[in-house]
């Protein structure tokens, strides 16, 4: 099963934590890595812009993607948020094997321990 990153940027930490913490409790995502700070530049509505945000990691599969990408964007405080789909092309095989093995079944349904972190 192929792995994927989905790289999300945020309003701030707490829009972050709360939107992965509902990606990994729904089981469309195995973990979620939360990087509190970060400065953005960027171009919106004709206007150069700066703000602080947030970055959220989530680890999925390609299976997943597409109602991740939904629900990601159905909590996000953004008119336009950043979604971007990574391909993830190798790494640690145990630890892909868990991620896939994370994002199938249902939110009730108990991790074996295969890893202590995302």
């Amino acid at each position: 099963m192929a792995v994927m990153v989905l790289y999300v940027t945020t309003a701030d930490t707490a829009e972050a934590l709360r939107i992965g913490r509902a990606m990994v409790e729904a089981r469309l995502a195995a973990c979620a890595n939360v990087l509190p700070a970060m400065r953005s530049v960027y171009r919106w509505q004709g206007k150069l812009q700066e703000s602080d945000e947030a970055v959220l990691v989530l680890k999925t599969t390609e299976v997943q993607l597409e109602p991740l990408v939904e629900r990601v964007k159905a909590l996000h405080s953004y008119e336009l948020p950043c979604i971007e789909a990574l391909p993830v092309t190798g790494g640690y095989q145990p630890f892909l094997d868990w991620v896939a093995q994370e994002t199938q079944g249902s939110p009730a349904g108990e991790s074996d321990g295969l890893s202590d972190g995302g």
